[in-house]
């Protein structure tokens, strides 16, 4: 039941993802999933670029020597973990967003349409005991010159993928009703 999925979703992070390959047929799935977000104007603004094998390596040193080159004093931990989470990743879809060019509706409805989209392949991820996390390091905004972004595109972040041995907790919401206001 969806229901059930919704409250199983969880972050589950690159650290906790074992060996076990996730194939393109199943990547391929979910961003059939994602495509059926809902999509305001009908502009479908999500745009993912995956990768998979050496191009997470390649992903990871590109972060990791951004990272020490734009940051006066780069941590070795930090370092290490952009090198490491990519490599961990059984593959990681790039979260992009591609603005409307004739800029017919604001901005912020393309950003909420494409974390729709995202948020179908995570529903699915979880139904099928992949783990995910979506990262969006201040690094993002480099991710041009790592890829031939087109013009109005922009990188939202990295969804890390992976399986993993862990048993993946609930975590308790506190209560919906201290969130909401009713009016009559």
């Amino acid at each position: 039941m969806i229901f059930d999925i919704i409250k199983k979703r969880r972050s589950v992070f690159p650290v906790q993802y074992n060996d076990k390959p996730i194939s393109k047929e199943t990547i391929e799935k979910l961003l059939e999933a994602a495509n059926y977000a809902p999509t305001h104007r009908k502009t479908e603004p999500w745009r993912f670029k995956v990768l998979m094998g050496d191009s997470r390596v390649a992903l990871g040193e590109f972060l990791s020597n951004k990272y020490q080159e734009i940051d006066p004093k780069p941590k070795q931990i930090k370092i290490k973990k952009l090198q490491d989470n990519p490599i961990r990743a059984g593959a990681i879809i790039v979260i992009c967003m591609q603005r409307d060019p004739n800029e017919s509706l604001p901005e912020w409805e393309e950003l909420a349409a494409t974390a729709m989209a995202v948020q179908n392949i995570w529903l699915c991820c979880t139904e099928m005991g992949i783990g995910c996390y979506w990262s969006s390091p201040g690094l993002i905004k480099y991710m041009d010159e790592f890829f031939n972004l087109k013009e109005g595109e922009k990188c939202l972040g990295f969804l890390y993928m992976g399986y993993t041995d862990e048993e993946i907790l609930e975590v308790p919401r506190g209560p919906i009703m201290e969130k909401v206001e009713w009016f009559d």
